[in-house]
């Protein structure tokens, strides 16, 4: 599978896909309180280390959280060089009132949003994929 970094193509071939569940953002200091092949994300900060991770098992683990978030990958396979995927589906989101933060997986990028705002959130990204498809065929014409 090659990467694509055409920003057109990229948003026309991104397939938003909602993974099942909800997932939270928590903060520890000790690492050694969960799997960390439970955790869907990590990354290191200066006040402690982030971790995503199924609100489940944060329940579980009795761990803090705050925001409870829907998981949406982007099935094209974008390069890390890519310019502007990042602005083209934040813009759509925020002109739609719709939070999302944002991680990159070496094949995909994977969104978290507000988990109330999963299918309003798909809507948006499956019409401006569309759009693109759409200019994207016009072009070719």
């Amino acid at each position: 599978m090659s990467t694509q970094e055409s920003l057109a193509k990229l948003i026309a071939e991104m397939q938003p896909r909602l993974n099942p569940g909800e997932y939270v953002f928590c903060v520890t200091n000790d690492l050694n309180v969960i799997n960390r092949s439970n955790a869907i994300g990590r990354f290191q900060e200066q006040e402690g280390t982030t971790i995503i991770i199924e609100k489940r098992q944060a329940d579980e683990l009795k761990l803090d959280y705050d925001y409870v978030a829907a998981w949406i990958t982007l099935e094209v396979h974008s390069s890390l060089n890519a310019v502007g995927l990042t602005a083209s589906f934040s813009s759509a989101l925020a002109e739609n009132n719709i939070s999302c933060n944002v991680m990159a997986g070496f094949h995909h990028d994977h969104l978290f949003v507000d988990h109330r705002d999963r299918n309003k959130a798909l809507e948006v990204l499956n019409k401006l994929s569309e759009k693109a498809k759409d200019a994207w065929i016009n072009a070719s014409d």
